[in-house]
This record gives C-alpha cells, structure tokens and sequence, in this order.
C-alpha cells in the first residue's frame, strides 16, 4: 500500500507547524525552566546552549554519564552532526526533552536530581481557580441520567486533552471547539457496555486538567463495573512539559479527594483503588522514548494483548500509534494501528499535522476553512479500532 511509504515529518520548512514549536514555542518554554526556580548559571548556560543548537545548530550527543541510565539505543548516533530540522520531528521533539533534563540536572547526583523542571508550571495549573470550578461541575454530572453521564465522562476527558502546557508555550489557541471530526463513540461505549468487564489500559498524556477527567472516567469504570481493574501508563520521569508522571497522578488524586462534593468522593475511591491494585499505575521507559508503538517492547505488547481495551489519550500517543508521517487525512485508522495488540480506542485533540480516518468530504470542508485545523485544538476525534 503506497500510503504506508508517507515521509516522515521534519522541522526543516519555516513555515511548518513542527518549525514553529523549536522556534516559537521552545523560547517560552526555556524561559519559564530557567526562571520558575532559583537556577545556577551552568543551567542557564546548559539550557541557553541546548536553544541555540535545536534552533540553529546541529544534533550532538549525550555524554556517557548521562547514558549509563538509559536501557534503549534510542538516541540515534546517525544523526549527529545533523542540523535539528532535517531530523524527524518526533525523535527531535523527544531528544530536545531529554536534553532539558541533562540541562538542569535531573538525572545526575545532586540537589537538582529528580527534580521536576516543569514542576512548578504543573503545580501552578493545578490549583488553579479553574481547577477548581471543573471539579465542581461534577457535583451536576452525577445528577445525569445514565446514558448523559457517561457521554459527559467520555467528553470530558477527550476535550481536557486541550490543557496541554506545551501547547500553551506557543501562540494561544483558539477557544472555539470545531467538535469531532471523526466519532467512534458508540463503538467505544459498546466495547465498555455490551461485552464482559475486564482489564481496561490508559495511555496517559498531561498531568493536571488532562489527567483529572481520565481519573474522572477510571473511577467510574471501575465504579459502574464496565472494568474489573484499570491500568494507567504515564511517564517514569518529566516529558513534554505536562506529561503526566506517577507524581502527577498521586498529586491529582490529591486534589479530588480535598475538593469535597463528588469530586471528593472520586478522589477518595480512587485512592482506595490504587490501595488495593484495582487502579494499577505504571511507567516503562519506552513511554520517554522516540519510538512508535509497532517497536515496543514484548512486556507491554503482551499486556496490551490481554486488555479488553486499551484507551489512548493525547497527540503524542496518536503520533506513536499511527506514525508521525505526512499521511493523507483518509488513511485508515485501522491499517495504520494493525500492529497493536487488542482492542483499541484513540481519543485526541488535533494539535499537530497528523491527521488520519477521515472522510474525503470531511477534509475537503475543512480544507475550505482557510484554517490550519490539524494544529489549532479545536478539532478532535474519537477512533476506534475493535
């Protein structure tokens, strides 16, 4: 099939949306790092030199030390001495990441070991006042008839894909919602619904405004009997500024359980539940790497293989799933995702290029927009593959 030979996405055109995130939004981003904590200079200096080579300059390498962690020959060596943009844009994305991490510290000993770059900008959003009003807009889902609920659940946790820290280091996005572009959601109800409760998987994406309707959505399968227990991949370390990581969940858990109303009541079933391994939490390394899901590894492919479903979230995930190339926005979802293992169900805001399981008269009326409607945010989709 020809579509499967689609190049894969660069950063090399100036006007391209993956040129934009080094140039554009990566200042910010490098600015806030450098500022949120009382810094010493070899870090500003690191992450002022890390810039000025993802934006100008060519791919080096890591040094030994800070490889001896590493279990994956991810960092291709291939690729040094070449310039950042003519990279592919998802290995580019993920080393710059990884660089910010050598760049402060995070993985050496010392003071700054373990600790959080984006700590503080997660923190920040996460007790934040409109935290707050969402968790108690709970308190009017649970007075739902059965059928309303479970379509607010699924909503809010598709459309909370929008609270991505990255994306907001960037031009802001637009606050209209376009609405879905593709929708599976009866398939995904029926998967839950009409067949025998088992072990259901989460690929996590952000921390905070994501992370809380996920956890919103989990409690009640796990509640409403649709799963006998529920698994939730995150990140083992800080990725992609608001990658959710197990602090980051332990930390949302926390704000449900305090918030009172039925978010409180969430929180604290859901802390029952990661007490007893009902809610199962975990972080593979391979989730901080570059790679696309058809590479992982034989461990997860086997849990993947023996889930009921296994519920995708974010573009990150969606670019790993199908493949960050230029594919045309028909491609089916269901031949690009063959590889993985068990049913599967993609739920994602449009928020880079790729774009695939459209309809022809789908993308011929938002092709007439004008618009750039795979990066805005305003589109989302829900894909299903049983």
């Amino acid at each position: 099939m020809t579509e499967l030979l689609a190049p894969e996405i660069d950063s090399s055109d100036p006007a391209s949306f993956p040129w934009s995130v080094f140039h554009d939004r990566h200042p910010v981003l490098i600015e806030r790092i450098a500022g949120a904590l009382p810094r010493p200079a070899a870090h500003h200096d690191a992450l002022d030199a890390l810039l000025a080579e993802s934006t100008s300059g060519v791919v080096s390498a890591l040094d030994v030390e800070s490889l001896r962690h590493e279990h994956w020959p991810w960092w291709r060596p291939e690729y040094r001495g070449l310039p950042w943009g003519e990279t592919p844009f998802l290995w580019a994305e993920s080393y710059f990441y990884r660089r910010v991490l050598d760049a402060v510290g995070y993985f050496v000993p010392g003071l700054w070991r373990g600790l959080d770059p984006f700590g503080p900008i997660k923190a920040a959003e996460l007790a934040g006042s409109s935290v707050s009003e969402e968790l108690a807009a709970l308190d009017d889902v649970a007075a739902l008839p059965a059928d309303e609920q479970w379509s607010a659940l699924v909503g809010s946790a598709l459309w909370g894909n929008r609270a991505d820290l990255s994306f907001q280091a960037g031009p802001t996005a637009s606050e209209a919602t376009g609405g879905l572009i593709a929708d599976d959601s009866d398939a995904l109800r029926g998967l839950l619904h009409d067949r025998p409760p088992g072990e259901v998987h989460v690929l996590a994406d952000n921390a905070g405004r994501e992370v809380l309707p996920d956890l919103v959505l989990i409690e009640h399968l796990l509640s409403a009997g649709l799963a006998t227990a529920v698994v939730l991949h995150v990140k083992p370390f800080p990725y992609y500024v608001s990658d959710a990581t197990p602090a980051d969940v332990w930390a949302a858990v926390a704000r449900l359980r305090d918030a009172g109303g039925r978010a409180g009541e969430v929180g604290g079933r859901l802390f029952g539940f990661l007490r007893t391994g009902r809610l199962g939490l975990e972080a593979h390394e391979f989730f901080c790497g570059p790679l696309t899901y058809d590479a992982m590894p034989s461990g997860l492919r086997e849990q993947f293989a023996g889930a009921s479903l296994t519920i995708s979230k974010g573009d990150l995930n969606y670019r790993r799933l199908v493949g960050d190339r230029h594919w045309h926005a028909t491609a089916p979802f269901e031949e690009l995702t063959a590889h993985f293992p068990g049913p599967l169900a993609a739920l994602r805001t449009l928020k880079c290029d790729v774009a695939v399981g459209l309809t022809e008269e789908t993308v011929r009326r938002l092709d007439g927009t004008g618009k750039a409607w795979r990066t805005t945010g305003e589109y989302a989709v829900i894909h299903v593959r049983g």
